[in-house]
């Protein structure tokens, strides 16, 4: 049995033992901003279906009022008369200022007021250094000596483990294609490119086991890029760490190019 059957008979395992309701919802939100992303997602949604019914209810409604049996002789009119260039124009200008001004407006304040607002120097964060390549995510933490690309750094393949509670910033890059590294339950996500640095940062809010996804179709095995995002306590991940530390040396040879792929910290 291959890697991808394994893969979709346990997504349709776990999707069975769910209502349709249930499988409806999104992935449980585990971020402190996460809910400024569902909250535009189902505000432009449900603007979508408004209009939708509108178009239908007018399509439909207009066949059946004007149907043959009703009107026999079919009236013809191209729309250039004054009154409908007028009627038409107001519709496109309210719509375009009421709404696709106004979602614009809102992700707009939230990307720079809140995604962008990156956390400074001087608070107490996690940095991660993420490596995209086909197919897999690599990961890198600064060791005891705080730098990166040293001996000392932690490296693990689809394995990502963060502390709750603490801001997490992230540079990320790849080593051969774009892939983009996804996180479902932050609702975040951020292009890795070959030769240029990318960042993200996120705050959880919650422990437990999550998916990491590549949301950037990357070649045959796209489907492959699968990690696991794990979220401790305080206490959890410092035990982790140090266990991990323990290990470095052995896990990030600076004569294996595979492992030793870090860089300083920009």
């Amino acid at each position: 049995m291959t890697l991808f059957t394994l893969m979709m008979s346990s997504a349709m395992a776990e999707t069975g033992k769910l209502g349709f309701w249930e499988k409806l919802n999104p992935p449980v939100d585990i971020s402190t901003h996460g809910h400024l992303i569902d909250w535009l997602f189902n505000y432009t949604t449900a603007l979508n279906l408004f209009f939708f019914s509108l178009v239908c209810a007018g399509l439909f409604g207009f066949s059946f009022l004007y149907r043959r049996k009703r009107h026999p002789k079919p009236y013809y009119t191209y729309g250039n008369k004054k009154p409908q260039i007028m009627l038409a124009t107001v519709i496109g200008v309210a719509v375009f200022v009421g709404i696709d001004m106004n979602i614009t407006r809102m992700s707009n304040n939230d990307y720079i007021g809140v995604f962008t607002n990156w956390p400074s120097e001087s608070e107490d964060i996690l940095r991660v250094e993420v490596l995209g390549q086909q197919w897999a995510w690599n990961f890198r933490y600064a060791g005891k000596d705080g730098l990166f690309n040293t001996d000392d750094d932690v490296v693990t393949l689809n394995d990502l483990r963060v502390p709750v509670g603490k801001k997490v910033v992230f540079q990320v890059l790849s080593k051969d294609v774009i892939h983009s590294l996804y996180f479902p339950n932050a609702r975040r996500k951020v292009d890795a490119i070959p030769g240029r640095l990318t960042r993200l940062w996120y705050e959880l809010t919650k422990t437990g086991e999550y998916d990491i996804a590549c949301a950037e179709m990357c070649g045959t095995y796209h489907y492959r890029m699968q990690a696991k995002l794990t979220v401790y306590t305080q206490e959890d991940y410092d035990n982790w760490m140090n266990h991990a530390q323990e290990h470095a040396f052995q896990t990030n040879d600076p004569e294996n190019a595979e492992l030793f792929w870090g860089w300083a910290w920009q």
